[in-house]
């Protein structure tokens, strides 16, 4: 072993390993990583001893350390003495979590799956040192497993009075964490197996709920207790970890691993830099993003820029300006609006895809659990998981009302909180939020407001920066081109829907963008003032109202252009996109029904005209009612509505209607109103 370290040179001629244990005190590092593949080179019986014999054989790597240490830097040997770990890397022996069974026990294996749970961070003793109180002798019992044996009596005088003395006792850091199996590899028809992994030392909150890890361990065996006095002769298996290392590149194939969680190397950087370059760089992005769904383009560029996203800004005061994007489609179905969601969701560099139907408010923010020790858990959910990444909600309208109120907090102040079972606590869920809703009645009514057309709450709707109301219309040219796009696909599934960047490559170069800090310029200020000044004329009969969330939906949308670009300044025409893609919205969804103009108001709750109509009615029956409050005959009323041009007879019987379902009049005698 110490000949291995010593003198392993890797191919430029450097010695890797010595190198690695002298910088060690540097670094302050209690542990050495060894690439399996370097050992297997350097000896291969060794190495098939590693697999089935781990514990001598980590021991004896953990000695060699040591024994190099203590000739470079003695001091610092004596201080990490107990503590060194040597961790294998890159290991080859990979099993599958269904495939962990009896006969691996004691065995070093890697497994790979995705993180869904840790525990609190606790000390575990390695060595405990008991102090006799009769004599002072101190006698010590060593960990074996997770069990101490507590000596019963004093080994000097055999006195049975001992007291524990921590000073001498040796402890370390230790974690629970639970691996699941990856969404990807499980077969059909399967639960998601599990295993519960022990973490000790430096590994400790090196991985968190969400992430896809491949982890090298060996697998040791628990008796499971009924109870305190019972003990049954069925285990059950648990691992050591020995090393964890992410998987890297898209949904974690098995041959890029990485110890990043998505590593980009100075090849893919070339490769970014010159594809952001070329002139047709914008389009070329949005054709790559889903190529098997035809059209959509302006619904693509708003999710290519909910990926990428605006910077995150930190003011003086402690506050922070949202830069995650929300949003949402709304449309009629099979208008491919999964499909966008899924491919979104796995393309993002953190991104997950849940459906409304049986998602609950725990699920989607943070639950807390009462773990079979009794120690109270907090299990994250959805949005907590895709913490800086993007969260893809289908059936949006399906979600109970209660359980959708408690997404109100994650999509303005991107945090999460939970107060229950002792536990209070704030969680980050800086994630953009892309949903997608059916309407009310199966396909999309145009001569009713969005608000009608959806089952969704207005404050909801407000959080959301775009929504894209997504209609199936009968159009001969474009019902052809999409018929004979999804029939190439089926006729030739391996260069139809092609995209223009290859799809690893699309995934690094999001990361990469994200990585960027674009400042506005004076001259994109300007525009997006100019275009919220207009919004905001209040003369016109038709009033449109847009909030200051609007304005900072506009900043939002031209940086991540700026950002999807690799562009440092927010430039004029990045503003312009961003308006563009606004108008969009509004041509669609921001149209008032009774007017047929444009009008924010709709996606808030009333359009202009109906409140001003509604206002008007209220001038009308007051008028006619007096001060006293008498009561106003229906005839009158109606003609005297139908006089100020704004109604017909039949409108001012509705508006009576409903007032009087609304509760605001009521009948006293039939054909007689009165306010209420």
């Amino acid at each position: 072993m110490e000949r291995f370290l010593k003198a392993f040179k890797d191919r430029d001629g450097r010695y890797k390993y010595f190198d690695r244990i002298n910088n060690m005190m540097a670094l302050n590092a209690q542990s050495l990583v060894v690439d399996y593949i370097d050992f297997d080179s350097f000896n291969p019986d060794l190495a098939k001893h590693l697999t089935n014999r781990p514990d001598e054989m980590l021991e004896a790597f953990n000695e060699a350390a040591l024994a190099i240490l203590r000739e470079i830097h003695p001091d610092y040997e004596q201080e990490i003495h107990g503590r060194i770990k040597v961790r294998i890397g890159n290991y080859t022996v990979q099993k599958g979590l269904r495939e962990i069974n009896a006969e691996l026990i004691d065995r070093l294996v890697s497994v790979s799956g995705m993180v869904v749970r840790s525990s609190e961070v606790k000390p575990l003793a390695k060595k405990v040192s008991y102090r006799c109180a009769n004599c002072n002798v101190v006698s010590e019992s060593e960990m074996k497993g997770l069990v101490l044996k507590k000596p019963t009596k004093c080994s000097a005088c055999g006195e049975k009075d001992l007291e524990m003395d921590p000073e001498h006792s040796i402890f370390i850091d230790f974690q629970m964490v639970r691996l699941q199996e990856l969404p990807e590899d499980l077969p059909a028809g399967q639960l998601p197996h599990y295993v519960e992994v022990t973490v000790m030392g430096d590994l400790v909150d090196q991985c968190r709920p969400g992430d896809r890890i491949m982890l090298t361990g060996v697998i040791r065996i628990e008796q499971e207790q009924v109870s305190p006095q019972i003990r049954t002769s069925l285990f059950r298996l648990r691992m050591e970890g020995n090393n964890i290392e992410y998987l890297g590149g898209r949904a974690g194939s098995k041959d890029t691993r990485t110890v990043e969680r998505i590593a980009i190397s100075t090849e893919d950087e070339k490769q970014i830099r010159t594809i952001a370059s070329k002139p047709d760089a914008y389009e070329k992005l949005i054709a790559s993003l889903a190529p098997h769904v035809y059209g959509h383009e302006v619904i693509k560029e708003a999710i290519l820029l909910l990926i990428v996203g605006s910077v995150t800004k930190k003011l003086q005061d402690g506050s922070n300006r949202r830069g995650d994007i929300n949003v949402l489609l709304v449309g009629d179905p099979g208008t491919a609006k999964s499909e966008m969601l899924k491919f979104a969701a796995k393309i993002a560099p953190r991104g997950l895809y849940t459906s409304g139907r049986g998602s609950t408010a725990a699920g989607l923010t943070a639950a807390v659990i009462r773990d079979k020790s009794g120690i109270m858990m907090l299990e994250a959910g959805a949005v907590v998981l895709g913490d800086q990444g993007l969260v893809c909600i289908d059936e949006f309208d399906k979600i109970k009302p209660e359980d959708r109120s408690a997404l109100h907090e994650v999509m303005e102040q991107q945090t999460c909180s939970v107060a229950k079972g002792g536990i209070v606590a704030t969680l980050n869920a800086r994630t953009s939020i892309l949903a997608a809703a059916n309407p009310m009645y199966g396909k999309y009514d145009p001569y009713k407001n969005i608000t009608e057309n959806v089952n969704l709450p207005v404050p909801l709707l407000t959080r959301f920066d775009l929504i894209f109301i997504v209609r199936d219309m009968p159009e001969k040219e474009k019902d052809s081109l999409i018929a004979s796009h999804i029939l190439e696909i089926h006729r030739d599934t391996d260069h139809a829907a092609k995209p223009a960047i290859d799809i690893d490559l699309f995934s690094k170069y999001l990361t990469f963008a994200k990585r960027g800090e674009p400042v506005l310029t004076p001259g994109a200020i300007n525009i997006i003032r100019d275009y919220y000044m207009n919004m905001r004329k209040a003369e016109s009969e038709s009033m449109i109202t847009v909030t200051p969330r609007q304005l900072e939906g506009l900043v939002r949308l031209a940086t991540a252009r700026a950002r999807l670009l690799l562009k440092d300044k927010v430039e004029e025409e990045d503003a312009n996109r961003a308006i563009y893609l606004v108008d969009q919205m509004l041509k669609t969804a921001g149209v008032d029904v009774n007017t047929g103009k444009m009008d924010v108001g709709v996606l808030y709750g009333k359009p202009q005209s109906e409140v001003s109509r509604q206002k008007l009615f209220m001038e009308v029956f007051n008028g006619l009612s007096g001060t006293d409050n008498s009561e106003v005959e229906e005839k009158n009323l109606i003609s005297e509505l139908v006089k100020t041009g704004r109604f017909t007879e039949e409108e001012a019987r509705n508006q009576i209607n409903k007032f009087s379902r609304e509760g605001r009049v009521y009948e006293r005698r039939p054909g007689f109103w009165a306010k209420a």
